[in-house]
């Protein structure tokens, strides 16, 4: 069985010690550390269980040596009992759910304490002369299902208090009828009261400290969590495991749609802004392109400036690239509007595609990230510049890919810088209907 997961964002504070009955101000971080600390200790109670059916069995054979018939017959009802209730108690540390019903560990080990009180009684009154002496020894004796009981019940600290009740109470109601001096009653209370504190120590001491222990696991684990995430956020996961095993990260991809996407009229914008406003405006640019991208399928690769690159038929799977790439151009372009809505100012942009094989990978061992590379790239980056604000150009290799034409004239041939002359397609600006849509409320008010 699995540990129960990590915790994402769990919002503890490391520095905050708890307290001696403190819980988990958070219901659902307090039964997952119930269940981790529960399923941790799931073997220490099949070892301790093991332990304790080997030392009864080695009493069933040395009891019959020392022990009267009659005496060995009621010791051997009890040690069969025992080890029945211990068998049983093993066999539920197998079921899947024993780790959510601590009840079972404290009805469990309240018999087995019940039975070894007894057992001892039943043994120390075959010591005729020695009964005042052993009756106190007795209590050691049984401090060890407590030990146990205060190990396994840590992190409950009533339910090890109401345990040890029960426990005193069933040891009391065992040894008081049998003692005939008062002062060796006496001596055995202050003996069991002496232990029961230890163990109470015990039970809080254990408690508090893996308390701390899961809050610390569990910031580790929420903090890992979010470099994990954001490591995935910059590499693709394929990636990433193969930078993990040491190997090389370069790939080839013979049908993909690049695509470039700018503001128009960037520099002399910056000019009239101001730089947080410009940081503004660019991030609410950038923040609806990657939605567009999440939501069409497509691979943001990075931002230059004012421009954005992403592609299609990458490490992404999108179907057709080029279908892809265009319904992402136009995706990004109809939300002009809100982007200037929000910026405060007019924008407009222009994209530019281009289809074609690719190469992709990561290189350097610092400020890592994903690129991709080759003639197809440089193309879209000189292809967007021939689009008209609002418009998007692509190549003709792209018009051949893609299903979608609408929307798209007849090629014109454009002599582009280190590349000649390419078949460019170019689709009318794109209509904001946001802004039709204002004029209109406008006017109807």
């Amino acid at each position: 069985m699995a540990l129960p997961g990590a915790a994402m964002g769990c919002g503890m504070d490391i520095e905050e010690q708890p307290g001696v009955f403190s819980r988990f101000a958070d219901r659902e971080t307090e039964a997952r550390y119930n269940l981790r600390a529960r399923t941790l200790r799931r073997p220490f109670v099949r070892v301790y269980g093991a332990i304790f059916m080997l030392v009864a069995l080695a009493y069933s054979i040395v009891n019959p040596i020392y022990l009267q018939p009659t005496e060995n017959a009621t010791l051997a009802v009890l040690l069969g009992a025992a080890l029945l209730v211990c068998g049983g108690y093993i066999a539920a540390t197998f079921w899947d759910d024993y780790v959510r019903h601590p009840i079972i560990d404290f009805a469990a080990l309240l018999v087995l304490a019940l039975l070894v009180g007894r057992i001892n009684v039943v043994l120390f009154e075959h010591l005729d002369g020695q009964v005042s002496t052993l009756h106190a020894v007795g209590v050691i004796n049984r401090l060890v299902i407590t030990s146990f009981a205060a190990v396994t019940l840590a992190g409950r600290p009533q339910l090890f208090l109401a345990w040890l009740g029960c426990d005193a109470l069933g040891w009391i109601g065992q040894v008081a009828t049998g003692q005939p001096e008062l002062s060796a009653l006496v001596y055995a209370i202050l003996s069991y009261c002496s232990g029961a504190l230890i163990m109470i120590a015990v039970n809080f001491a254990v408690g508090r400290t893996s308390r701390s222990a899961f809050k610390l696991a569990d910031q580790l684990d929420a903090e890992r969590a979010r470099n994990e995430e954001l490591v995935l956020n910059m590499l693709p996961p394929a990636a990433v495991d193969r930078i993990r095993s040491g190997l090389l990260v370069a790939d080839a991809y013979a049908d993909a749609s690049v695509i470039f996407i700018d503001m128009v009229g960037f520099s002399n914008l910056a000019k009239r802004v101001s730089p947080g406003h410009l940081v503004e405006l660019l991030n609410t640019f950038f923040n609806h392109a990657d939605a567009c991208a999440r939501e069409l399928g497509v691979e943001k690769v990075k931002t230059v400036g004012d421009a954005y690159l992403a592609i299609a038929g990458g490490n992404v799977p999108s179907g057709n690239s080029a279908d892809a790439a265009i319904a992402f151009a136009r995706a990004v372009i109809a939300g002009v509007a809100e982007m200037g809505r929000l910026g405060g100012v007019d924008v407009a942009l222009r994209a530019g595609i281009h289809s074609g094989p690719v190469v992709g990978g990561v290189i350097g061992a610092t400020r890592m990230a994903y690129d991709y590379w080759g003639d197809t790239v440089n193309i879209a980056a000189r292809i967007e510049g021939t689009a008209e604000p609002n418009g998007i150009a692509i190549s003709e290799s792209t018009w051949l890919r893609a299903k979608d034409r609408s929307g798209f004239g007849p090629p014109r041939l454009i002599t582009l810088k280190g590349v000649g002359d390419v078949g460019v397609f170019h689709c009318a600006p794109v209509v904001i209907e946001a802004e039709e849509g204002a004029e209109e409320s406008a006017a109807a008010a």
